[in-house]
């Protein structure tokens, strides 16, 4: 029995809330279980230097975790001066899988950024990110359509990711932080509408994991990214 006495290839519960900032392009508050992150989009006009004049613009993230997003306050990484390794892996993440599904000669020399702040964490928070990532960036361009600014629709395809892992030997789907960290394995998954793969990150903790288990977890990887991405269309009205 799992310690949320899920089954094995049940999500935590999940919502996605559109329209929780104002001011962003696009935004959402993205809830797995515990864990959550709040997205913002946001339209800037130009271009970092190594793209200007080439036609095309960009989709970069950024992540972060605010201080009491754990049991116990953590510092700013702006008080201490620098970013963890952790966090550019992260936000580099989101950033990979929004450019897998994003036109970027469709944007024109503009750029869409995205930031990514946990409010709080239970595990799987960059998972949730990318997830509530796409929804931010469908908002922002559509917004860019509504207002005349681009004339093709950028986002080639919807883009979700998801945590498995196999716990007390039983691969599982989507792990809340006591299942991560006791996991024997763990990975994250991160996978397009059209089933394509965007990024794999796959890890023993405690010991090797077979053949067989990667493929049990790449199923309940496939199934709860299908859920996800009903989800997705459902919170931007593509459902």
């Amino acid at each position: 029995m799992r310690p949320s006495a899920r089954t094995p290839d049940a999500l935590r519960a999940v919502s996605l809330e559109t329209g929780v900032n104002r001011y962003a392009e696009g935004s959402c508050l993205v809830t797995f279980g515990h864990t959550k992150v709040l997205v913002t989009a946001s339209l800037e006009e130009g271009v970092p230097g190594f793209l200007r004049g080439k036609g095309q613009g960009w989709v970069t993230a950024e992540y972060g975790m605010l201080p009491r997003a754990t049991h116990t306050r953590g510092r700013r990484e702006a008080a201490q001066g620098k970013q963890s390794g952790r966090t550019q892996e992260i936000q580099r993440l989101i950033g990979r899988s929004l450019r897998a599904v994003t036109d970027l000669k469709a944007l024109g020399e503009r750029q869409i950024s995205v930031d990514c702040d946990v409010v709080q964490a239970d595990g799987g928070t960059r998972t949730a990110a990318i997830t509530g990532a796409w929804v931010a960036l469908r908002l922002a361009t559509r917004y860019l359509m509504t207002e005349g600014l681009i004339k093709t629709d950028p986002i080639l395809d919807v883009v979700a990711a998801i945590s498995c892992g196999v716990h007390q030997d039983v691969p599982v789907l989507d792990l809340d932080y006591e299942e991560d960290s006791n996991a024997e394995a763990d990975a994250n998954f991160v996978l397009t509408g059209q089933g394509q793969i965007v990024e794999i990150q796959a890890t023993g903790e405690k010991r090797g994991f077979s053949q067989a288990e990667f493929d049990s977890l790449f199923g309940l990887a496939r199934k709860g990214i299908g859920e996800l991405i009903t989800l997705q269309k459902a919170a931007v009205g593509e459902g």
